[in-house]
C-alpha cells in the first residue's frame, strides 16, 4: 500500500500516518498467534539445552517456571482485546477520513493501471497508465435518462483545468457510446466522438470506502446493535405468533362451523374452508423465522471475544508442547506453532461459516477453538506433571 501510494507523490507523512492506522487491525490478527509461535520457540528451546531440567534439579518445579508464562498470556490477551476494542476502531475511523481527504487533494490516486473501479453509479476500467494517460479506457454507467451505457475510449488523462475539487474529470479521446433503450425493448443508439469530459463525483468515490462494519467496531457498538436487532427480530417473532393465533382460531372456527351444520347442504363448502384454514395454519406454524443480519454480528461479537483471549489457551498448549522438544527447539516450536495456527483458523472459519448458515449459538461455536485448545493443553500439563 505504501509504495503505490508513494509512487503518486503523496507526502511521506501521510503514508505514515496511513500504516500506523493500519497497524491495530495486523496487530489484532496476529499477536495471539505471535505470542503461541514465541511461547513455543522460548520453551522448546530452553527444553533442548535441558535448562528446564536444571531449573527443576535446582528445586524450582514446573509450576514456578510455568507462572511467569500464564501471567504473560493474561497479559497479552487483555493487551491484544484493547487493541481489538479500541485502537483498531479508531484506526479505521482516521484511516478512512485521511484516505477520503487524500483523494480529494490527489485524485489520481484512486485509478490505478489495469484495474476495475466500482463506483456508486458507474464502473471504470483501465489499460496501462504512461506519464497520466490512460489506454483503454471502458465506462459502464447510465446515461440521463436512466438507460444502460457503455463508453470505449482509445485514451484518457486528467482534465487540469477544473478547479472544482469535488470532482474527477478526465478527457477521453476517440470516443465511441453504445447506449440501450430500456424503454423500447431492443432499440440501442450510438455515437462516436473524438473528445468527450466525463466527471465523476468524489462523493461517490467515498461510498466505495464503506462504513465501518462490525469488525471495525468496538464491542460496546456492536452489542448496541445486536440489542437493536433483537428488539426488531422479537417484533416479528410476536407478529408471527398473532398470526398462528389467528389461523388457529379460524381453523377452529371453522371446524366448530362444520360439527354443529354436518346435516346442511354446506356442507362441501364448509369442508373447503375448513381444508383451506388448516392449510394456511401448517403454513404459518412450520415457518421458520430467522435473522441472517443478526446471527452475524453475534458471531462478529462472540469473535472479537475469542481471538484476543485465545493468547491464553495458546501459553497453555505452547508451555507442555515445548517441554517435549529434545532438539532443535526453535525450528520445532515454529513449526508446531504453524500447525497449530492453521488447525485453529480451520476450526474458526469452518464455525463462522456453520454459525452463519445454521442457528447453532454463536457464543459456542465461536468460543469452541478456544476451548479445544484449553482443554487440550491442560491435558497435556497435567500429563507433563505426572511425569
Amino acid at each position: 500500500m505504501a509504495g503505490e501510494i508513494l509512487e503518486k507523490n503523496v507526502p511521506f507523512l501521510i503514508v505514515v500516518k496511513l500504516i500506523v492506522y493500519s497497524l491495530p487491525a495486523i496487530i489484532a490478527i496476529a499477536f495471539p498467534f505471535a505470542t503461541l509461535v514465541g511461547a513455543l520457540m522460548a520453551v522448546g528451546k530452553l527444553s533442548s539445552e535441558n535448562e528446564i531440567l536444571a531449573m527443576e534439579c535446582s528445586g524450582i518445579s514446573l509450576k514456578r517456571i510455568f507462572l511467569p508464562l500464564i501471567s504473560i498470556g493474561v497479559f497479552f490477551s487483555i493487551f491484544s482485546f484493547i487493541v481489538n476494542d479500541y485502537f483498531l476502531p479508531l484506526g479505521s475511523i482516521h484511516f478512512t477520513r485521511l484516505y477520503k481527504e487524500l483523494i480529494y487533494s490527489n485524485p489520481e490516486l484512486e485509478l490505478e493501471p489495469n484495474s476495475i473501479k466500482l463506483y456508486q453509479d458507474s464502473t471504470i476500467i483501465t489499460g496501462n497508465i504512461n506519464d497520466n494517460i490512460i489506454d483503454n479506457i471502458v465506462i459502464i454507467d447510465r446515461s440521463i435518462e436512466n438507460d444502460k451505457r457503455v463508453i470505449l475510449a482509445d485514451n484518457g488523462g486528467f482534465n487540469s483545468q477544473v478547479e472544482n475539487s469535488g470532482v474527477i474529470s478526465l478527457t477521453l479521446n476517440n470516443i465511441f457510446s453504445h447506449v440501450i433503450e430500456t424503454k423500447s425493448k431492443g432499440d440501442f443508439s450510438y455515437t462516436k466522438a473524438e473528445k468527450m469530459i466525463y466527471n465523476i463525483l468524489l462523493k461517490d468515490i467515498s461510498v466505495s470506502l464503506k462504513n465501518p462494519g462490525p469488525r471495525e467496531m468496538s464491542s460496546r457498538d456492536v452489542y448496541t446493535q445486536i440489542k437493536k436487532k433483537m428488539v426488531d427480530f422479537n417484533l416479528r417473532k410476536a407478529k408471527q405468533a398473532d398470526l398462528i393465533f389467528l389461523s388457529q382460531y379460524r381453523l377452529r372456527s371453522s371446524y366448530q362451523e362444520i360439527t354443529d351444520h354436518m346435516e346442511d347442504n354446506g356442507f362441501s363448502s364448509k369442508s373447503d374452508l375448513l381444508n383451506r384454514n388448516m392449510e394456511k395454519y401448517i403454513k404459518e406454524s412450520e415457518k421458520k423465522l430467522e435473522d441472517k443480519s443478526l446471527q452475524i454480528w453475534k458471531l462478529e461479537f462472540y469473535q472479537k471475544m475469542s481471538i484476543p483471549f485465545s493468547c491464553l489457551p495458546f501459553i497453555l498448549l505452547a508451555f507442555p508442547l515445548g517441554l517435549f522438544t529434545k532438539r532443535s527447539g526453535k525450528s520445532v516450536g515454529f513449526g508446531i506453532g504453524l500447525l497449530i495456527t492453521v488447525i485453529y483458523w480451520s476450526m474458526l472459519i469452518g464455525g463462522r461459516t456453520i454459525g452463519i448458515r445454521t442457528s447453532v449459538s454463536p457464543a459456542l461455536i465461536m468460543w469452541l477453538p478456544n476451548i479445544f485448545i484449553f482443554i487440550t493443553g491442560l491435558i497435556l500439563i497435567i500429563r507433563r506433571m505426572r511425569l
